[in-house]
């Protein structure tokens, strides 16, 4: 599987394959999934040649990290690169106390959001110790957006919070060679432009923001990123699944049912793919690649078979025609990147 080679501001060189392996499938995020198929799962991604992982305290309450400490503790340390996020602590707790979310049968703990630098340096250690490693690669600040904290002011005190705290427990560590690379995992682009603005940051997790479906980052964060040597993990490269399953009933945009107009958008791109004899999951998951800033994406999987479709999806060929008529159509906006 093609690698893709990221400096990082520490003077650090990162080799990450083009695809990744999301980890909040396997914190059980909506459905448990039996312990067996977990290992099953990311044996599969091995096998495929996928080398970087992405997890997080919060993904089934420290279980995602957990089961990849248990693949992970027979594989050289040097042969796989691994992010993982601060910003959340997990204490364990009576089991009618826990806080899952949407997350099923995990262990019984719960959490609470900490950006302070104490809170950052708890979180860290709490995932070397889950995960079994002496050092994480990429370190990134979670879920300081809007979505996740119910408005803009909330999210704005967060920020603040991180960049008065954590953050600079972010850049000792770096600093001190602990970790590699610096970043945040973000659910809306203009909060991650925001941060980079504000901060020294080596890469940024977007997740869903930058898609076959909406490239709104073009207007300016992509742009920032490329002038600055940012790099992006692209996460949620199905928009949560409506650009893998297509405009059926029922089809998932954004962790809830999609509404009538992505729906309609949805079904001219599918029409275009269709013309082209290309899977629109194809185009999708081959399409944020092309931005020179996106240097690996991280689509989850429950199932071995769900990794190996990934891996397949990536690998059909696609025409270039294919690109310049979604632009035609207004699909794609025209300065977006397409694969040559």
């Amino acid at each position: 599987m093609k690698s893709n080679l990221f400096r990082c501001r520490s003077g650090a060189e990162l080799s990450a394959t083009e695809l990744g392996f999301g980890g909040a499938p396997l914190g059980n995020l909506y459905a448990a999934i039996p312990e067996e198929t977990a290992q099953a799962t990311l044996q599969a991604a091995w096998d495929a040649g996928v080398r970087f992982f992405d997890t997080a305290p919060l993904y089934g309450l420290g279980l995602s990290e957990e089961r990849y400490g248990r693949f992970l503790s027979g594989k050289p340390r040097d042969d796989y690169v691994l992010s993982t996020k601060a910003g959340c602590i997990l204490e364990d707790c009576p089991p009618d106390e826990s806080t899952p979310d949407k997350f099923i049968d995990v262990p019984s703990r719960k959490f609470a959001y900490d950006y302070s630098y104490d809170g950052v340096m708890r979180s860290f250690e709490a995932s070397l110790r889950r995960i079994g490693v002496d050092r994480i690669d990429i370190l990134l600040c979670h879920d300081v957006d809007i979505s996740t904290h119910g408005s803009a002011e909330a999210s704005d005190q967060r920020i603040r919070e991180f960049m008065s705290g954590g953050y600079k427990a972010f850049v000792k560590l770096r600093d001190e060679g602990v970790i590699k690379a610096i970043g945040g995992g973000i659910n809306e682009w203009p909060v991650a432009e925001r941060l980079a603005r504000e901060g020294d940051f080596d890469v940024f997790l977007l997740a869903g923001r930058y898609t076959l479906l909406e490239q709104e980052a073009l207007t300016s964060f992509l742009p920032l990123c490329q002038k600055t040597g940012i790099g992006i993990m692209l996460g949620g490269p199905y928009n949560s699944g409506i650009l893998a399953t297509g405009a059926r009933p029922g089809a998932n945009y954004d962790y809830f049912p999609a509404p009538q107009d992505v729906l309609d958008r949805v079904a001219r791109i599918e029409r275009v793919c269709a013309a082209h004899n290309v899977p629109i999951a194809a185009a999708a998951l081959r399409f944020p690649l092309a931005h020179p800033c996106v240097f690996t994406n991280i689509p989850g999987a429950r199932t071995p078979e769900e990794v190996r479709q990934n891996v397949d999806t990536l690998n059909v060929t696609i025409p270039a025609s294919l690109w310049s008529d979604l632009k035609a159509e207004g699909l794609v906006l025209a300065d977006a990147p397409v694969p040559s």
